[in-house]
């Protein structure tokens, strides 16, 4: 059996499940807590996101190990209206909902590692990792 099923995102309720479900992760890999902040933070912005743009997608959270390095991987998957223009999404202050504009760039800067990819008509995959630091 699958250890991490993705989470999928259909309501509000659905983002604090994944968030419970990144942070009890995160503990269970000895993050500290302020990572796993980050880590909450950062899977609550995509599920966010997910429910406001795309109306349902899935949150996947799972452990990463490269060498001696345990991280967490997040992937936000969603077959939404994409983004048009990925680049000015990731400015600061940049948003198409009237919101902050603080999503994806926050979790840009909450995570180590984060890549995009959103073709209009077609969805958006978003991938972000936190290595654990010893």
């Amino acid at each position: 059996m699958d250890n991490n099923p993705s989470i999928h995102v259909y309501n509000e309720w659905d983002i604090v499940v994944a968030r419970q479900s990144g942070r009890d992760l995160a503990k269970s890999l000895g993050f500290g807590e302020v990572d796993q902040a980050r880590i909450t933070t950062a899977i609550s912005e995509l599920a966010r996101n997910i429910y406001l743009y795309a109306k349902q997608g899935e949150i996947e959270v799972s452990p990463v190990y490269e060498g001696d390095k345990v991280g967490i991987k997040i992937i936000s998957r969603d077959n939404g209206p994409g983004i048009k223009d990925v680049m000015k999404a990731l400015e600061d202050g940049y948003s198409t909902s009237g919101g902050l504009g603080a999503g994806l760039p926050g979790v840009k800067r909450l995570m180590d590692e984060f890549s995009i990819e959103s073709s209009e008509g077609k969805g958006t995959l978003v991938t972000a990792v936190k290595w654990k630091l010893f």
